[in-house]
This record gives structure tokens, sequence and C-alpha cells, in this order.
């Protein structure tokens, strides 16, 4: 452990993808947040981002602190303290996400990368710039209250233990359920994924990059995937279901991982009827337990959850800077 005090570490700026030593370093100190956490300090997205070949330089910042030697000065190798990454939509707004090593927390660390983002950004301050909170972590909101951050978004983390529930009864008239069929579906899953997620700013701006590196991931399974369509074989709603393996003293868990239904579609209860069969597959894989994420204002997802069984487990924060008094 070292004692050289965070303001002196250095800060290393990384635009696109990580380099391979550096995101090695990256995902050994997420997997050691999130075993001290229980919940990741960065969202998928973010993590894809960080390793696709794919991500272009606008897309993605990384800002990494690693710790000083106290005997040589240097950075200590592979001793990453901490990194915020931020991702960039396309009118150059930004949404950070900051991870802490267990080792380096209550040491300024995460102060330390906040200045040297405020730093990079020079005259325009944090505007333009909202941060998640993953499970809002104590450290994380006095972070924020400190840099003149607020609440502005709750994500619900909720879950499902089994226990029986109705049945799901029968698909809507001329609908039928069929599995996601891979190098065949993608755009017409991409376009109907924008139309049922037209207003939510990560689900709906999915791109056919972001689809193929989830498809390459070793937790996909076309299985899981089911898509309603009708007798012309047009999409009309999907449930994606995924399985987070166990690891650890963890249990695999089930999740409800995107349910959509095209406006078109909507009213005739296909929604509930997806989710509750994708619940019945988790559950049929030997999966007791079940978790989703949703907005805590989506209050009619949210009464569909709670009927169902589900219950809040953790919550994500979305912070933003504070509107300018008047």
């Amino acid at each position: 452990m070292t004692s050289a005090y965070p303001q002196d570490w250095p800060a290393t700026v990384v635009e696109g993808r990580l380099p391979q030593a550096l995101w090695s370093e990256a995902r050994a100190l997420l997997d050691a947040a999130e075993e001290a956490d229980g919940n990741p300090s960065v969202s998928e997205q973010t993590t894809l981002l960080m390793r696709s070949s794919q991500t272009r330089s606008e897309e993605l910042l990384t800002v990494a602190v690693h710790a000083l030697d106290d005997t040589s000065g240097s950075p200590a190798p592979e001793d990453l303290a901490g990194f915020a990454a931020i991702a960039f939509a396309p009118d150059g707004t930004g949404v950070a996400e900051l991870a802490v090593h267990p080792n380096y927390r209550n040491q300024g660390v995460g102060a330390r990368i906040v200045e040297a983002l405020r730093d990079l950004r020079g005259g325009t301050g944090f505007a333009g710039l909202k941060a998640w909170s993953h499970g809002n972590h104590e450290a994380a909101a006095e972070l924020a209250a400190a840099y003149g951050f607020v609440p502005e978004r709750h994500l619900w983390k909720m879950v499902l233990i089994r226990h029986p529930h109705e049945e799901a009864g029968p698909l809507p008239a001329g609908v039928r359920l069929r599995e996601f069929r891979p190098g065949h579906d993608e755009d017409a899953w991409l376009a109907a994924n924008s139309a049922a997620f037209a207003q939510h700013p990560e689900q709906g701006a999915l791109r056919r990059s972001d689809l193929e590196a989830r498809m390459a991931e070793d937790w996909f399974d076309p299985a899981g995937f089911f898509l309603a369509v009708d007798d012309d074989d047009r999409i009309l709603g999907f449930h994606w279901t995924k399985v987070h393996p166990a690891h650890g003293e963890h249990r695999a868990i089930g999740e409800v991982y995107a349910v959509g239904v095209v406006p078109e579609a909507q009213g005739r209860g296909l929604g509930r009827a997806l989710t509750l069969h994708g619940i019945d597959y988790l559950h049929g894989r030997g999966l007791g337990t079940v978790m989703l994420y949703t907005d805590a204002d989506n209050r009619a997802a949210v009464a569909l959850y709670r009927r169902l069984g589900f219950t809040l487990w953790d919550q994500d924060i979305l912070y933003a800077p504070a509107p300018a008094a008047d």
C-alpha cells in the first residue's frame, strides 16, 4: 500500500478502446469492486465500449489513475487505483461511471479522478456531463454532492424469488413466439427495439455494433431470446433473457434483460405474456431468482412487476449538475 497523496498520482487519458494492458487492469479492478460492493461499478454498455475494436475515439474517454510506488515515485505496475469512463452521445453530452479499487478507497482517489475530468473539460466544467452511481453507495453520494451533482434519475433493480404465479394465458390473436435467429433477425429486431424504446435514453439507442457485441458475449443464448411475431413474421415484441453464472459464493440468477412491444401492438397484454414466458423459461433452467432493471418513475412497469412478485432489491442513481439558482 502506497502512502503518496492521491493528488500526486498521474492520470492517464485514453480516447476510445482501452489498450489491452489497461483493459486487463480495469477488468481486475471491476471484479474486485463488484465483489466488495455487490454491484458492478460500470454498466454493461460502457464495459463493451472499453474493449470493443469498433469503439470510436469520440465515443469513449477514460481517465485512469495509478498509485505511485513509495520508493521509486513511479506508477506501481498493475496497480490501478481507479478510473472513470465517459460514454458520449452524438450531441456531445456524456455519462460518466467511476470505479475505485477497494484497496484505495477513502484516500481521495475518487476526488483525484473527478478533478482530472474537470481539468480536461477546461472552461466547460461539468456542463453536459452526468454520472451513474450503481448501488448508490454512501461514498458516491458524498462525492456527487461535493461537486454539485444531484439525483436526476432512479433506476430500480427488482428481484423475484421463485413462487407460483398465474398463467400467462394465450397470446393475442395472430401472434406466435419463436426464438431469435442470429444472422437473420438483427436488423428487424433493432427496428422493433428502437420503436419500443423510442423514449428510453439507453435501450432505444442500441446500434448493430452494440447488438453484435452482446451476441459475442459468453452469456448470449438465442434459445432465451424470444420474439413475438405476426403471420407475416414481423416482430411485434420480444423478451431477451440473460443468465448470470455463479461465481464465488453467488449463485446463478436469471435476468429479464429486455422486454419490449412495438407501439402498434401495445395494449393487448403482449408485454405481460412475454414477461411471464421469459420468467418461466428461466425458472425451467433451474434459476430460482430472477432480476430486472426498471425506471422508478415508470409506474406501469413497476406495477406489473410488483403484481408478478418482484420487490425492490437495490437502485442506481443518475446524478446531474444541480440547476443554476435563479
